[in-house]
């Protein structure tokens, strides 16, 4: 019991928060729960699916703990502001999380079971095969299916919103505070009003737990998750022939820097130490962290960008799908498929269909 509950204890504090808005508050919850869990364990008729009846639990006690909060917290002073969701942002969490429950509980069986275990219970790939005996190939297939059939269903709230902050002016500025980042994810999801798939590159703060969602393109998120999962090509892709045209120019990249907001675009500047001294490069948040992950430079954001993601945001972007390692595969798959249909170049030239 108990290494089943630390295996699904994070995941139960991650739900139990996103009701809650306290993650202290949370971690409450979720221990009330285990005493509840181990207390009435003779009622779990299928074993292997403890994960998401404890996650059921924690939900329940902290949807009762939030009706209880309401009926008992006293009016705050208009000058004591208070971080807890009001009524109207804690009704929309449960209304989002019944949503979601019910659009999950719609997919096939196989479909549902993966699903549960891969993103409410935060198994990998190879957990969640194990669990079901199956491939994980085959995992990776009912994922797939499962965002497609969930992504019409979920399509009203799977938005990430735009940020605003008024722009820096001058990036060496004395006051500016810079803080060190690194790509955590690659988050992908599909909007009612768009064709294709949004993708998010999602940055973290190095010594604090503050994030910074970024849309970037699909090229550069398919570069990018190739990256994050050292993924080897047989040739070189863009990032890595620029960091190449760099050194052989006898310069470096130094850093990478998040600089402002001007919505909705952000912009970036890349530092490169040179023969002549440092100079900046001005590109796109998404060439430059690439760039970055090529080089090994420290990547780091304007601290002040971080202040202007809303406060529901980051609970908005986790209804996207972490994507990373689907992301590499994909790639990898459509490399493969290419070279089979082209055959590989011969030295460093392209085939011209290439």
């Amino acid at each position: 019991m108990a290494e089943l509950l630390r295996r699904h204890w994070g995941t139960a504090v991650l739900l139990a928060e996103r009701v809650l808005g306290s993650p202290d508050l949370a971690r409450d919850a979720v221990q009330e729960a285990a005493i509840a869990a181990m207390t009435d364990v003779e009622r779990l008729r299928s074993p292997d699916k403890f994960g998401a009846w404890f996650c059921g639990i924690a939900l329940n006690v902290a949807r009762k703990w939030l009706r209880q909060l309401r009926s008992e917290q006293p009016g705050l002073l208009p000058d004591l502001p208070s971080e807890a969701p009001d009524p109207a942002e804690a009704a929309e969490i449960a209304d989002t999380a019944a949503r979601e429950r019910r659009a999950i509980a719609a997919l096939a069986d196989g479909q549902q079971d993966a699903t549960r275990l891969f993103y409410l219970q935060g198994l990998s790939h190879r957990e969640v095969a194990d669990e079901l005996g199956i491939s994980v190939g085959a995992v990776k297939a009912r994922l797939h299916q499962a965002r497609a059939a969930l992504a019409p269903r979920l399509a009203s709230f799977t938005t990430i919103p735009k940020t605003e902050a008024p722009p820096v002016t001058a990036t060496e500025a004395a006051e500016v505070e810079w803080a060190e980042v690194s790509v955590t994810a690659i988050l992908r999801g599909q909007r009612a009003d768009r064709e294709h798939p949004d993708h998010v590159m999602l940055l973290a703060e190095r010594d604090g737990d503050r994030r910074l969602p970024i849309w970037i393109g699909p090229a550069e998120a398919a570069a990018l998750a190739l990256a994050l999962e050292s993924v080897e090509t047989p040739r070189p892709f863009a990032y890595k022939m620029a960091a190449g045209l760099v050194e052989a120019a006898g310069a470096r990249v130094t850093e990478v820097r998040i600089t402002r907001l001007i919505p909705p675009v952000f912009h970036a500047v890349v530092v490169v130490q040179g023969p002549a001294g440092p100079r900046e490069v001005d590109a796109r948040p998404s060439d430059a962290v690439n760039l970055a992950m090529v080089t090994g430079a420290p990547i780091r954001a304007n601290a002040e960008l971080f202040s202007v993601t809303p406060p529901g945001a980051r609970s908005e972007t986790l209804t996207f799908a972490v994507a990373t390692a689907d992301i590499a595969v994909e790639t990898q798959q459509r490399m493969a498929e290419s070279a089979k249909r082209h055959g590989p170049p011969a030295g460093g030239s392209e085939s011209a269909a290439e």
